[in-house]
């Protein structure tokens, strides 16, 4: 599956994933509400001799399309096509146009198959036995399925052209044109979930609002060749904001990933706000008060929930709604809480306001708790995790969240309760943020014993952590607290999270900069001389761009400014190397060449964090340290 072949169509919960033609042809393709794929099959076809000229999709709710019959290199009829999406709907206009001088007839078939399938079927995770009902209706076809809890969903296919033919497969139309003549039909395919409460969440805003808003900082970028890499970035973001009842809040990415995914929405609220536009804040805070309205309240070993622990991803498909999977809401995530308070830390610097930090103090706390009790699972001062069970949810719990991510020199991959190297920074970061807030609250004694939670973390975190025969970080520490001695990217993470002393500092930067671990493209999640090294695997010797937008905001807060600038040009370079202008969610990890870079099969585009790493390496020099 390469998406950057696909045409990708989104708006709130509702996406279209198709080919290049705008036609579903392969197993992630369809028409989806919510995490149900309703239509499976939806694809035109226009007569034998007609075919694609060109393509156009500027945004990613719009997509335009011309295709020709053609004989001896001239065109008979021209078929124009304009696809647009809106909340729980696909709006498809079909325009015939005989530029012949003679009469013709062309005919059209739209082929249409329901499945309903959770998203997680869709990705092969797992399988229902389902039955749905079709039906011919006046104006075109109705799919109706009740789902096992009761909730019902339906799909419907209308036409504003009475066609030729109708079955419960297809739609077809014979249509006759004179000279010059012109036919138009509208194909308006709709959704409806009746657990669905969409109508009553915030309004997204439009397009050229939200462009308007980033225009100056496109325009300000130095290198003009790179302009439109990240136009394309800040479109990206507005296409994978959801309305939430708190507020605006990035959907990870697609077409896996349109939820709520607490991780990576803290990311990309958090590179974002750096620009300090009005829609930054707007999507910070509505991350903050989404996430802390979800907030762990129990315990709960099915879904890893825990008092004040914030959560992971929030799924609506059937599979989540009747317990088969935990992602109703999933809270295995050791990073996500520490994040949340270090985000918030940050919208309050960008702002200023202190109500925010006020009002969100029950939350906050709460995740402070979870981080010094909970998350602390043996009460050494670092948070760990522990593997999920089988078919129970991740097996590892920090962004590397793949489950042969963790492991030893060896190769044997690391046992136990994890206590992964970022995860500490993290952590550290949140205990100088929770400092700041205790300072801002005019409560001196509390700020200080957070100061100092941080001090003695930081220089516990250095004796466990440092690798001093290697120049760098352990990965993680295993559940009989012995290192994972492997060249690792997480180690330049915590340059960001500033826990890393100076005097090692210089020491790091140049082990990240080997030719181990630096590929031209970027910072290597696996050094190349690790058991488990495999250029093209999701964590272990690929490049991520968002993790390596993180590691050059460390750099420059330490100084690196040069080594800051080889990242921000090498993921401009990514990007610009793409047919689509984005940034892939990774790509392989070989070293760079005259070629571009070797993408990952099923990288997700566009993919929030990393339209974000854009926004937020536009200008190296104006990183928040």
């Amino acid at each position: 599956m390469n998406l950057s072949e696909n045409t990708v169509l989104k708006e709130n919960y509702t996406f279209f994933v198709a080919n290049a033609d705008g036609n579903t042809s392969s197993a992630e393709h369809g028409f989806y509400h919510r995490d149900t794929r309703l239509l499976k099959t939806y694809a035109w076809t226009f007569g034998e001799r007609v075919r694609l000229l060109v393509r156009h999709a500027p945004r990613a709710d719009h997509f335009w399309a011309h295709y020709a019959d053609v004989e001896d290199h001239a065109q008979y009829v021209g078929v124009q096509r304009h696809v647009a999406i809106g909340v729980g709907c696909l709006e498809d206009v079909i325009e015939l146009h005989n530029t012949s001088p003679e009469p013709q007839t062309i005919t059209l078939e739209l082929r249409l198959e329901a499945d309903f399938a959770d998203l997680f079927e869709v990705r092969g995770w797992h399988d229902i036995a389902r039955t749905w009902e079709s039906k011919v209706v006046e104006a075109g076809l109705e799919f109706h399925y009740t789902a096992q809890d009761g909730q019902i969903l339906k799909a419907s296919v209308l036409l504003s052209q009475p066609p030729s033919s109708l079955t419960e497969q297809a739609v077809s139309f014979t249509v006759s044109l004179a000279p010059g003549e012109r036919w138009q039909l509208t194909a308006t395919s709709t959704c409806y979930d009746s657990g669905d409460s969409a109508a009553t969440s915030p309004s997204l805003p439009d397009y050229p609002t939200w462009q308007h808003q980033f225009e100056k900082i496109v325009a300000a970028l130095p290198e003009p060749h790179y302009r439109p890499v990240l136009a394309q970035a800040v479109d990206d973001l507005r296409t994978l904001v959801l309305a939430t009842d708190e507020g605006l809040f990035p959907a990870a990415g697609i077409p896996w990933f349109v939820a709520a995914f607490g991780r990576d929405a803290l990311i990309t609220a958090l590179m974002m706000l750096p620009t300090k536009t009005e829609f930054s804040t707007q999507l910070a805070l509505g991350t903050l008060q989404h996430l802390a309205a979800k907030q762990g309240t129990e315990h709960d070993d099915f879904r890893a929930e825990a008092a004040g622990k914030i959560m992971h991803e929030a799924r609506y498909g059937e599979l989540s709604r009747t317990g088969q999977v935990p992602h109703t809401r999933y809270y295995g995530t050791v990073d996500a809480t520490p994040l949340f308070i270090i985000l918030l830390r940050e919208t309050y610097r960008v702002t200023g306001d202190v109500r925010i930090v006020e009002n969100l103090r029950p939350h906050w706390e709460a995740a402070l708790r979870w981080m010094e009790k909970t998350g602390d699972i043996d009460g050494d001062g670092f948070l760990e995790f522990t593997p999920a069970a089988p078919g129970q949810g991740l097996n590892v719990q920090s962004w590397k969240d793949s489950g042969d991510s963790m492991s030893h020199a060896s190769g044997e991959l690391a046992k136990g309760e994890l206590a992964v190297s970022e995860v500490q920074g993290y952590a550290f970061a949140a205990y100088r943020a929770a400092a700041d807030f205790y300072l801002a609250l005019g409560e001196s004694s509390t700020c200080k014993r957070y100061n100092d939670l941080a001090d003695s973390l930081k220089q516990n975190f250095h004796e466990a952590f440092w690798l001093a025969g290697m120049n760098t970080y352990a990965m993680a520490l295993d559940g009989d607290k012995q290192p994972l001695r492997v060249h690792n990217s997480d180690a330049g993470q915590l340059l960001w999270t500033g826990i890393v002393p100076m005097e090692v500092a210089s020491k790091l930067v140049a082990t990240l900069f080997s030719e181990e671990n630096w590929s031209g493209w970027g910072v290597r999640t696996l050094g190349t001389g690790e058991q488990r090294y495999n250029p093209v695997s999701y964590h272990n010797g690929s490049v991520w761009p968002h993790d390596n937008a993180l590691i050059a905001s460390g750099l420059a807060r330490y100084g690196f400014v040069e080594e800051a600038n080889a990242i921000r040009g090498a993921m401009f370079d990514i990007a610009s190397s793409q047919a689509d202008k984005r940034l892939p969610e990774l790509i392989a990890g070989y070293p760079r060449s005259s070629l571009p870079p070797v993408p990952y099969p099923a990288a997700c585009r566009p993919q929030a964090w990393d339209a974000a790493a854009l926004v937020y390496l536009a200008d190296v020099g104006k990183l928040e340290p």
